[in-house]
């Protein structure tokens, strides 16, 4: 096999398997979601509308 064929298909196989990973974390992984509270010092606040 020629080298620039034999590049062109592993980079379609990483391709595919990057695709296929992606696709499954997308249908099988459940998002957890909960609340983040982030507290800013009063200071900052103040600086921000100037």
């Amino acid at each position: 096999m020629p080298t620039l064929t034999r590049y062109i298909f592993v980079l379609l196989v990483l391709g595919g398997l990057g695709y296929g990973l992606v696709w499954s974390l997308a249908n099988y992984v459940e998002p957890n979601p909960h609340e983040i509270t982030i507290r800013m010092p009063s200071d900052r606040i103040d600086q921000a509308g100037r």
